[in-house]
């Protein structure tokens, strides 16, 4: 019981903390890191599991509502969630992303719980081809989905690219691209990319529109999900779990590349392209 205190508070304190804007997982865990000086090591542990899965939930409520995403893996949220959000329909975004982070959460804990020694072995036989091989699949799918056309979303992919140059090289630790300013060698952190791109652009459109017809979203009461949005939802939901679990197991295999893959898989799969 106690433990299970901690893991509750953990996430209570973590949604909080990670509902801020710009504010990621990473981030959350550092901040909140004093709580827990004071707790036996396995609680402490516990602690900041919790604190660390409602940090990453937590992105999804500013992502939907504000358009605003704390991390990289909520910039898919952001871009479709809010739009429903816009369209009345925050209640059913914000339900579906706390019911798919806890189905996806559970079920991805359950399989490293009986997986991990297999999954470290995996990790361990990866090399540079591999490597090469998942950085090419995480082009590809970003390429795929951002952009209406293949041209806009390869002009998007090597923009980025561009900005993720900047900084020391951490291989050879030479300065790539710092036009000789200090300042520049930590590169461009990517929750200020994503914060600059989607938090300013957000406030500088709504400023100037103030009171504009569906501008200001409003949550009146609390709409569940209704059996058709979970209908739509539960394939989605494994699907993603089956994406995330393996890739997000490997050595910098991170969010963003399976939240990206996953988008662009729903995308095809969608039967209504026109209410994706």
């Amino acid at each position: 019981p106690d433990n299970l205190m901690w893991a509750f508070l953990g996430v209570l304190l973590g949604t909080a903390v990670g509902v801020l804007p710009g504010i990621g997982p990473a981030l959350t865990v550092a901040l909140l890191l004093p709580v827990t000086y004071g707790l036996e090591p396995v609680s402490a542990f516990i602690m900041f599991a919790g604190i660390y899965y409602g940090g990453m939930y937590g992105g999804s409520t500013t992502s939907i509502l504000l358009n605003t995403p704390g991390e990289s893996g909520s910039i898919i949220t952001a871009i479709e969630g809010n739009k429903m959000a816009r369209a009345g329909r925050a209640s059913a975004a914000l339900a579906t992303a706390a019911l798919g982070s806890f189905v996806a959460g559970t079920l991805g804990t359950i399989a490293l719980t009986f997986v991990a020694p297999a999954l470290a072995d995996l990790a361990l036989v990866f090399g540079p081809a591999e490597y090469f091989a998942l950085i090419v699949l995480g082009f590809t799918t970003i390429a795929s989905v951002l952009g209406k056309t293949p041209a806009r979303g390869m002009l998007s992919l090597f923009f980025g690219l561009g900005l993720g140059l900047v900084g020391i090289d951490l291989q050879t630790g030479q300065a790539r691209f710092t036009l000789g300013l200090p300042q520049m060698l930590d590169g461009f952190h990517v929750v200020v990319v994503a914060v600059g791109l989607f938090a300013v652009g957000e406030t500088l459109f709504l400023a100037t529109r103030p009171g504009g017809p569906g501008e200001i979203i409003k949550i009146s009461g609390w709409t569940w999900m209704s059996l058709e949005d979970l209908a739509r939802s539960w394939k989605p939901w494994l699907r993603g779990a089956l994406l995330g679990f393996p890739i997000g197991g490997l050595p910098t295999g991170g969010s963003e590349i399976p939240t990206f893959l996953s988008y662009a898989i729903e995308r095809r799969l969608c039967r209504k392209p026109e209410e994706f």
